[in-house]
């Protein structure tokens, strides 16, 4: 276990979405803004993991009982606990199971316009890839079937790291970057 998995263990727990502390605790939603938009827990603020401040985060938990950190499933909330740990910040929580979770425990959600997941576009960029590698290997030079090699290395090191360069890089695009005046009001972006 790592130096920094033990720093989190001990600063930072998992929270159930029924036990989740609503008042006075800042609800630090980590998703890209479209995801936001999308569906979010009312009273939470969108703090991007892409654009993490633990500067901003620590000014906006001052003087809250604790900072519960969201996004869709868990695995950036962790990463971002992991940066605030590392920074000091204390009484860390991340909801498990992230928004998915509070959703299928019934529990109510702001809605906007539908946007499609970080995960899926992901998917999309990475089938891409390799249908394109593929078929460039078959019709113009071998050499393009090193592009599915890649993209497959790429895939094996997200799943054993949990970390994806690949999601990292398109929760950066245009579209998953707008800000508040173009999604709505809905949307607290915090820098």
């Amino acid at each position: 276990m790592s130096d920094t998995q033990t720093t989190l263990d001990r600063q930072a727990r998992l929270v159930a979405p029924g036990q989740m502390p609503v008042r006075d605790a800042l609800l630090l939603d980590v998703r890209t803004p479209a995801e936001y938009e999308e569906a979010h827990i009312a009273g939470s603020v969108l703090h991007p993991l892409s654009e993490l401040s633990t500067d901003a985060v620590r000014s906006l938990a001052e003087g809250k009982s604790a900072c519960v950190v969201i996004c869709r499933s868990g695995n950036r909330a962790r990463q971002a606990a992991e940066r605030l740990a590392a920074c000091g910040l204390g009484n860390l929580q991340i909801l498990d199971g992230g928004v998915l979770a509070w959703e299928a425990a019934g529990l109510p959600l702001n809605r906007g316009a539908k946007m499609m997941s970080l995960e899926r576009q992901v998917r999309i960029a990475a089938g891409a890839l390799v249908f394109t590698g593929a078929a460039l290997g078959f019709f113009v030079s071998p050499a393009w079937i090193g592009l599915c090699a890649f993209v497959g290395a790429g895939l094996m090191f997200a799943g054993i790291t949990d970390t994806c360069g690949m999601g990292m890089i398109i929760a950066r695009m245009p579209w998953n970057t707008r800000r508040r005046s173009e999604i709505g009001a809905c949307c607290s972006v915090s820098k």
